[in-house]
């Protein structure tokens, strides 16, 4: 029941970026960077159709727009959206088209 807040990093409101530090650091007490721009060179390229479980998945949305997710295995990847926090497809239309790149932070 997290509601999006660009800049933000509480469950008061948190966007992308700060939700997959904020995993990374709860949950397997790794540091990544702030946002998206410095996330996406953090830990190893992987490609798309090799994707595993709490890989980051990276995507376009804008000129200078990033987003970021987390994968969580079947073709879905848990991220901060407006819609709040929640599980969706890779390939729905709009992420489908939008897609970037992955990152493999977890050895």
């Amino acid at each position: 029941n997290v509601k999006y807040k660009f800049g933000g990093n509480s469950k008061k409101g948190i966007d992308c970026s700060a939700f997959t530090q904020r995993i990374f650091k709860e949950k397997f007490d790794i540091k990544i960077p702030r946002n998206t721009r410095t996330q996406v060179k953090t830990g190893k390229s992987i490609n798309k159709t090799h994707l595993k479980l709490v890989y980051l998945v990276f995507f376009k949305t804008g000129k200078h727009d990033r987003h970021v997710g987390i994968y969580m295995g079947d073709g879905r990847f848990m991220h901060a959206s407006i819609k709040g926090v929640k599980f969706t497809k890779l390939n729905k239309p709009f992420y489908k088209r939008t897609y970037w790149t992955s990152r493999r932070v977890l050895d």
